[in-house]
């Protein structure tokens, strides 16, 4: 009754038959890709690839601690405070590098420059002794200080430590 009204009224059936394809066409991609984020939650869920609690790294600024997984996406807290928001087709189809899958061990690495002239066996030995003092430091594998450069004002000197809990920070 509504096209036999339409069409005595003189609006052309096909226009309206154009508009209701284009119309249906964006529909469908925009259907598809909500459907795709369900699929690949529902992945995440039973295959448990990605858990709560795991440091993860979607891309080169993504990376957090997993706080919540649902249905379509999956929430990144960054040790800042700042929370991502991560559609699950992304955790699905792209490399997620996840810190903490099957060992929680997590080895971090900090740079100390230090002035050209300074005794760099006592300067390597302290920053060892510093890591090895701190309660969240592993004492398996033991602190170790590299030089890992001689910069224009400074010899760079890197103290590489593991921790248990990367959760915390």
């Amino acid at each position: 009754a509504i096209l036999a009204s339409l069409a005595l009224v003189g609006i052309d059936m096909t226009a309206l038959s154009v508009f209701s394809g284009a119309l249906g066409v964006g529909i469908g991609l925009g259907l598809q890709k909500i459907a795709s984020n369900y699929v690949a939650g529902f992945i995440i869920l039973l295959d448990r690839s990605i858990r709560i609690g795991n440091v993860v790294q979607v891309d080169a600024q993504t990376t957090g601690v997993v706080s919540q997984i649902t249905t379509r996406y999956t929430v990144l807290r960054h040790a800042g405070g700042a929370e991502f928001i991560v559609p699950n087709e992304t955790m699905v189809g792209n490399i997620v590098q996840n810190q903490s899958y099957s060992d929680t061990r997590m080895r971090i690495a900090t740079t100390v420059g230090v002035a050209y002239g300074t005794n760099l066996d006592l300067a390597m030995e302290s920053m060892q002794q510093a890591a090895s003092t701190h309660p969240r430091v592993l004492a398996d594998p033991a602190p170790r200080v590299f030089l890992t450069a001689f910069a224009e004002s400074s010899i760079e000197l890197e103290l590489g430590f593991w921790i248990a809990d990367p959760e915390e920070g």
